[in-house]
């Protein structure tokens, strides 16, 4: 198993966070030790990704069992943000004794758009994959900018992502088309139809990559999921709403541990 970073602030209820595609645990290190003044936060670097070592093959069930081995046995609440909410999910169904709980900030359990389920288009998808051979930098910038399209502040928050992500060089172009990949083809909505923790979903009305109108039917796919839609957010609320995302992440934490 590859030996995987991660950094841990705080003590209390554990709560393991799960950055997005291309990205590492950096970005939200100050949201991070401020929601550590409640709880124990662990922030772990996805295989390849940030100061973790790679893969032989960046694949869903590779990365969330190298994520697994990787951290303590203790039952944990798992955040998820976009690719890492699809991670968090397949941890939730293969290794159900490590997660009493999932909170998964935009994303969804099938992020490809169809005639029936709300979601990106796969072309957008195809040409980041065609694109990362071609040039990888100009990509991942491109991909930044989608995050915080459309936001009053997006160039200031564009700027602080930008400082973020590139702390650590970015990841190889093998696991940048895996993440790619497990976007494009994974489908957990049996997976999440048939959990019974709690889970809830924190979506952004702004988000150009998430849409709000899976929430509706993610709650149609597991009726008791809490959804809350976050006004004037789009991608990365913990950067542009991150008081307002951390006071909504202790109140369901404290919610589960009454349950």
């Amino acid at each position: 198993m590859p030996k995987l970073y991660s950094e841990t602030y705080g003590s209390g209820k554990p709560i393991t966070l799960v950055h997005g595609w291309a990205m590492h645990s950096g970005i939200w290190r100050d949201f991070a030790q401020s929601l550590a003044e409640h709880y124990q936060v662990t922030c772990i670097d996805l295989p390849a990704h940030g100061r973790s070592d790679r893969l032989d093959q960046f694949n869903l069930e590779n990365v969330s069992d190298a994520l697994i081995n990787a951290l303590p046995e203790t039952p944990s609440c798992w955040l998820g943000w976009s690719l890492g909410a699809t991670i968090v999910l397949d941890i939730a169904h293969r290794y159900p004794e490590r997660v009493n709980s999932l909170i998964l900030v935009a994303g969804n359990p099938l992020f490809v758009g169809s005639e029936h389920w709300a979601g990106v288009k796969s072309s957008v998808l195809d040409n980041f994959a065609t694109s990362l051979t071609a040039d990888c930098q100009a990509t991942l910038l491109r991909f930044l900018a989608l995050q915080v399209n459309g936001l009053p502040n997006s160039k200031q928050l564009l700027k602080e992502l930008k400082a973020a992500v590139m702390e650590c060089p970015p990841p190889d172009n093998d696991s940048l088309q895996g993440g790619l990949e497990i976007l494009k083809h994974t489908d957990l909505r049996a997976v999440l139809a048939q959990l019974n923790i709690p889970v809830s979903v924190i979506l952004g009305d702004k988000d150009t990559l998430v849409p709000v109108a899976v929430g509706q039917q993610m709650q149609q796919l597991l009726t008791q999921l809490e959804l809350t839609i976050l006004n004037g957010a789009g991608h990365v609320a913990f950067l542009s709403h991150a008081q307002q995302l951390q006071t909504l992440i202790c109140r369901l934490m404290d919610n589960h541990a009454t349950r």
